[in-house]
């Protein structure tokens, strides 16, 4: 992968607890100038308004949407739509989803007037940009966006999605529980939706996925005997996982519309 037309420098940007702290007027601002509808707008209002149960207490909630919550990320989406337009005006490339987002550009200076652009926006919405998560660097030497690693030679999957993955298996993968198929459903919800996400045309996860595979089969075989023996590896091989109707992530390769790498 190489950066486009020669924007070699990124800024990684990441808002300071944009989900807690971005005000209610900015998103129903933001809402009210793609939506004429007076009904939608009052809905948004109180979804905003509904409070929160924290240790059994309502919490009112004056600014913020609850963060994990359906509509945060549309809502997060049309009221940061402002900083997309600022930035496209003053000639920035860019890509954004939510508060994460990135821009790219030519220079180590051009890097710091993006900067200093996108706080001086933020500043109008009450917002700022977190000082020790935002950071320049240079496209060679990487970048995290959306769960990937992004460099001038690939992207790959990143260690924090590794381990976000390895952890929801070890979730569903307790020995003291049985192996059954309800619990294959459950594996598979969570392989099919890891796959989905990674397994791009122009992602280099074949080899982690091999890995990760290998890792959750030893996983299922502890699941089913109660231990962890190198011999349960030719008691429980490839075609029992089949017959079982397990899926692995290396599968999402084998899909002629995806190459594999």
């Amino acid at each position: 992968m190489v950066s486009p037309a020669h924007h070699t420098h990124v800024l990684d940007a990441d808002i300071k607890g944009f989900f807690d702290n971005i005000p209610h007027a900015v998103i129903l601002a933001g809402v009210a100038a793609e939506v004429a509808d007076g009904n939608i707008l009052r809905l948004v209002e109180r979804f905003l308004e509904a409070g929160v149960m924290e240790e059994g207490a309502f919490r009112p909630t004056t600014v913020g949407t609850p963060q994990g919550g359906v509509a945060s990320p549309l809502l997060a989406n049309i009221a940061l739509n402002s900083l997309d337009w600022h930035l496209h005006d003053a000639g920035f490339r860019f890509v954004r989803y939510a508060d994460d987002f990135v821009v790219l550009c030519k220079t180590e200076a051009q890097a710091v007037e993006a900067h200093d652009r996108v706080q001086h926006h933020l500043d109008r919405l009450g917002l700022t940009l977190s000082a020790e998560k935002t950071k320049r660097t240079k496209f060679r030497e990487g970048f995290a966006f959306l769960g990937f690693v992004l460099t001038a030679r690939s992207v790959k999957m990143r260690p924090k999605a590794v381990e976000k993955f390895k952890d929801k298996i070890r979730e569903l993968t307790p020995r003291l529980h049985n192996l059954d198929a309800r619990v294959i459903e459950r594996i598979n919800a969570v392989v099919r939706g890891t796959a989905n996400y990674f397994a791009t045309s122009f992602s280099r996860c074949v080899s982690l996925f091999r890995d990760l595979d290998a890792w959750l089969r030893v996983r299922i075989r502890c699941m089913r005997y109660k231990r962890k023996w190198a011999t349960d590896n030719w008691r429980m091989r490839l075609e029992h996982f089949r017959y079982r109707g397990a899926v692995f992530l290396s599968d999402a390769f084998a899909d002629p519309a995806v190459e594999p790498t």
